[in-house]
């Protein structure tokens, strides 16, 4: 009786493992494919020069139109693909529904992006292109990545006593 039930012990194990592995194997799997992904964006974002503090500080001069033709651009898709989800109930790859919540308004959001929009005017960086810019070589950004870091935590450690 021993031996069965030891067999019976040992053929879970194996199979526990080969499910484990399996869950490895998918995690790798999607690890590899968005850094893949990751990496293509950030050559986009390269080539298209929508990381470049120069092109930033051209925008916040007024002097190109180049940033704002690119965050148009974005605005315009998000906003169309939003009202296509709602029109249409698209639903996500498993056929689940795509919820849009409303979002209340707040007088911190005019203090946020005012921070935000100096912060960004003057480094010539945002949160999203950090590691792009860090990737090119541009190793001064690493300020910014670790102000942007302390904000972050200071925003966390203050958030109960900010204006609602």
């Amino acid at each position: 009786m021993q031996n069965i039930s030891n067999t019976d012990f040992e053929i879970r194990s194996e199979n526990a493992m080969c499910v484990n592995q399996s869950k490895l194997d998918q995690t790798f799997s999607s690890l590899l494919k968005y850094t893949i992904a990751g990496i293509f964006f950030g050559i986009i974002l390269v080539k298209a020069q929508v990381i470049a503090w120069f092109r930033i500080q051209e925008m916040f001069r007024l002097q190109s139109f180049h940033m704002f033709g690119v965050i148009g651009s974005a605005v315009a898709i998000g906003a169309l693909s939003v009202f296509l989800i709602k029109k249409f109930k698209i639903k996500t790859i498993e056929g689940e529904s795509i919820r849009l919540e409303d979002k209340q308004f707040s007088k911190g959001q005019i203090y946020g992006g005012l921070l935000f929009g100096f912060g960004w005017a003057l480094t010539g960086a945002c949160p999203g292109p950090l590691f792009a810019q860090i990737g090119t070589g541009a190793t001064v950004v690493l300020v910014t990545l670790l102000s942007a870091i302390a904000g972050t935590w200071t925003y966390g450690f203050l958030k109960a006593k900010l204006p609602h």
